[in-house]
C-alpha cells in the first residue's frame, strides 16, 4: 500500500467513502463522475425527498405553497443557521451563486467615481455581472491581475495595493468581489483574509462562495463578511439549484429588491404610486422584511431549498461534516500528485500549497502546446480556433469514448484537467483517469481533435 492510500484510509475512519458509495447515487452503469465540482449531484435518499416535495405540490397546489412551504423553508434555514453559525433572519435561499452575487451588485447604489473591484480569477458570469452594472450605473471597475501560481500573502497584498491606488486617484472602492474556492482553475483564495482587510479599509465584501459549504470549513459570524453566496447544490448534495444568501443584519437595507423583483418589494413611496398589496398570506411566525421579501420570488420549482435536512442527515450518516471534508480534500491532493506523477506533469500549486487546500485540484495535461497550434495551422484553423477546437473534442470524447467528463482547460500556456475529490471516488479513479488522458492526448498529437474541426469548416 503506498503512502498515500494509507493516508486516504486512515481520513475514513469509521466514514463508508469510496465505490460502496456509488450505488446511493443516481449514475449510469459504468459512469464515473469526475467532475463533481461543476453541477454537484445528490443521493437516491435525498432524490426521494426531492420528489416528495414535487408530488406534495401537485396534490394540494395552494396549501403547499402558500402555507406548507414557508414552513419547509423555515425549517432549512434553521438547518443551515446550526451549520454555519449565523442567525435563521440573516439566511434566505436564492436558485445559485450567481443569482445571489448579482443580486447584491443590483441592489447597491454606486456614486461616481465609487468602484467595483475583483479579481482576475472571477467566475465568468460574475465579470460580466460587474460590465452590466458599470454599463448601467456610475459605478467603475477595477480587476487584479495575475496567474496562478500565486502566494496567499501577495494576493492579499495585491487587493489592499489596489484599494490604496484607486483611493489615491481620488475613487472609493464600493465593495469587492471574490471567492472562497476559485473555479477555473479550483484553486483556494485566503478569503477570510482578503474579508478582513476589506473590513479594515470600509470596504464591503461579496463573497462568492459558489465552492463553499460542504466544501471547505465555515463560520460566517467568525468570517463576517457583508455579503456571502454558497451553493448547496455542489459539495452539499442538495439538488440543484439550491444556494444560500447570508447578509448580515446591518446591510440587509440595501438589499432592497429580489432578482426578479417580487412581491416582497417595498417601493418608495411617491405621489403618482400606490404598490399592490401581495397576494400572498402572512407569516404566523415574525419575520423581518428582508426575509419575507425572499420566501417568495417567483413561481418556480424551489423543492431543492427544502431538501438541506435530508441532504445533512445523509450526510451525517456516511460520516459527517468534517471527515467529509477530509476525505474529499485528502483525496483530491493525492489523487492529483498520483495524476501527475503517471502523466510526468505537474499539479497546480503554490510553493506554501494553500491552492491545493480544497476538493480540487488541477493536473497538467502532457500536450505540446506549440504543436497543437501546428496541426490546427495545417488543418485551416486559426490561431484562435485552435484551443476552442481541442477543448470540444475533448468534452466529447471523455464522454463519447470514456463514459466520464474532465474539465479541460487552456491556462498559462498549457492545457489542464480540474479534478474533483468526492466521497464516491478513490485514488483508483484517479489513476484510471491519468490513463484515459493519456489516450486522449495521444489522439490529440495525431491530430483527430483537428480532423473533426476541418470536417465542420
Amino acid at each position: 500500500m503506498t503512502s498515500d492510500a494509507k493516508e486516504l484510509l486512515e481520513t475514513k475512519n469509521g466514514g463508508r467513502f469510496g465505490k460502496q458509495l456509488r450505488k446511493e447515487f443516481l449514475f449510469e452503469e459504468g459512469f464515473r463522475n469526475l467532475n463533481h465540482g461543476a453541477f454537484g449531484t445528490y443521493p437516491r435518499a435525498v432524490r426521494d425527498v426531492l420528489r416528495s416535495f414535487q408530488d406534495a405540490q401537485e396534490a394540494r397546489t395552494d396549501d403547499f405553497i402558500r402555507y406548507q412551504y414557508p414552513k419547509r423553508n423555515d425549517e432549512s434555514r434553521q438547518a443551515l443557521s446550526k451549520y454555519l453559525n449565523v442567525p435563521t433572519s440573516e439566511l434566505v435561499f436564492v436558485p445559485n451563486a450567481t443569482t445571489g452575487v448579482d443580486t447584491v451588485l443590483r441592489n447597491l447604489t454606486f456614486a461616481p467615481n465609487e468602484y467595483i473591484l475583483y479579481s482576475a480569477s472571477i467566475y465568468g458570469a460574475c465579470e460580466k455581472s460587474v460590465a452590466y452594472i458599470t454599463e448601467t450605473t456610475p459605478a467603475k471597475a477595477a480587476k487584479i491581475e495575475y496567474t496562478f501560481p500565486v502566494e496567499d500573502d501577495w494576493l492579499v497584498s495585491a487587493f489592499a495595493s489596489k484599494i490604496d491606488e484607486i483611493e489615491k486617484a481620488g475613487g472609493k472602492v464600493k465593495v469587492a468581489v471574490f471567492d472562497t474556492v476559485v473555479s477555473m482553475p479550483g484553486v483556494r483564495l485566503p478569503f477570510e483574509r482578503i474579508t478582513q482587510l476589506c473590513r479594515e479599509k470600509g470596504v464591503l465584501s461579496l463573497i462568492d462562495g459558489a465552492h463553499g459549504i460542504g466544501h471547505v470549513a465555515l463560520d460566517l459570524k467568525a468570517l463576517d463578511a457583508d455579503f456571502f453566496i454558497t451553493n448547496c447544490h455542489k459539495w452539499l448534495h442538495v439538488p440543484r439549484g439550491c444556494a444560500i444568501f447570508h447578509v448580515p443584519l446591518r446591510n440587509q437595507p440595501l438589499i432592497r429588491s429580489t432578482l426578479p423583483t417580487s412581491h416582497g418589494f417595498t417601493p418608495c413611496p411617491t405621489p403618482s404610486f400606490t404598490a399592490p398589496p401581495t397576494p400572498l398570506p402572512s407569516s404566523n411566525a415574525p419575520k423581518s422584511l428582508f426575509e419575507l421579501n425572499f420566501e417568495f420570488t417567483a413561481t418556480l420549482d424551489t423543492s431543492p431549498y427544502l431538501c438541506v435536512p435530508a441532504a445533512l442527515e445523509w450526510r451525517a450518516s456516511i460520516g459527517g461534516e468534517d471527515a467529509i471534508m477530509r476525505y474529499c480534500q485528502t483525496l483530491a491532493k493525492h489523487g492529483a500528485k498520483r495524476m501527475a506523477e503517471i502523466l510526468g506533469t505537474q499539479v497546480l500549486d503554490n510553493e506554501t500549497q494553500t491552492l491545493t487546500r480544497c476538493c480540487m485540484a488541477n493536473v497538467a495535461l502532457p500536450l505540446d502546446n506549440k504543436r497543437m497550434f501546428e496541426i490546427g495551422t495545417q488543418a485551416g484553423l486559426e490561431e484562435g480556433e485552435v484551443g476552442i477546437a481541442i477543448w470540444n473534442w475533448m468534452g466529447r470524447v471523455w464522454i463519447d469514448d470514456y463514459k466520464t467528463y474532465l474539465q479541460s482547460m487552456f491556462y498559462d500556456g498549457r492545457w489542464w484537467v480540474r479534478m474533483s475529490g468526492q466521497v464516491y471516488l478513490e485514488l483508483e479513479d484517479y489513476e484510471w483517469a491519468a490513463g484515459v488522458i493519456k489516450e486522449v492526448c495521444e489522439r490529440a498529437e495525431k491530430g483527430e481533435w483537428a480532423e473533426k474541426a476541418k470536417a465542420r469548416l
